[in-house]
């Protein structure tokens, strides 16, 4: 994948969770077929990845509990807010995702939205879920390694 938060990148809603909750073992870009309200209430911010992940089905990639807010000026034809997505993804990657899925534990998270050249694109994780005890074990290396910078300004 290229680089992170290039210019021509502009985020618009990360899942922090994800990183406290999983292990992320590969990254994917995908496109996203979205209407046009969605975009525009993307353009204001208004989303939320917390609890959603995405799923093969008939061969195609979906995104589900993904929550994107209705826009505000928006009439009768505004989008439900949590409606499944279609993701975009090449044919050889959704085979190779769907044989790695099927492996014990792996599954597929969102880990943000974000605008590249004016199209919205999400940056997918293979990941596999933490137990607490890794949790715990995230915690006690962050806190360690605060310790450690706070110890070198000083």
């Amino acid at each position: 994948m290229n680089n992170k938060n290039s210019a021509e990148e502009k985020n618009i809603v990360v899942n922090r969770r994800a990183q406290h909750d999983y292990f992320i073992l590969q990254r994917y870009e995908a496109g996203i077929a979205l209407k046009g309200t969605e975009v525009k209430s993307l353009r204001e911010g208004k989303a939320n990845l917390v609890d959603s992940y995405a799923t093969i089905k008939n061969g195609e990639v979906w995104l589900l509990n993904a929550h994107i807010s209705e826009y505000k000026q928006g009439n009768i034809n505004n989008h439900e807010p949590t409606r499944d997505r279609k993701l975009l993804l090449k044919k050889n990657e959704i085979r190779k995702l769907l044989g790695k899925i099927k492996e014990k534990g792996l599954t597929l998270i969102p880990l943000r939205f974000y605008f590249k050249k004016g199209k919205v694109k999400v940056e997918l994780a293979l990941a596999k879920g933490k137990k607490t005890f890794d949790k715990r074990e995230t915690i006690a290396k962050k806190d360690f390694q605060r310790e450690q910078e706070r110890r070198v300004k000083f």
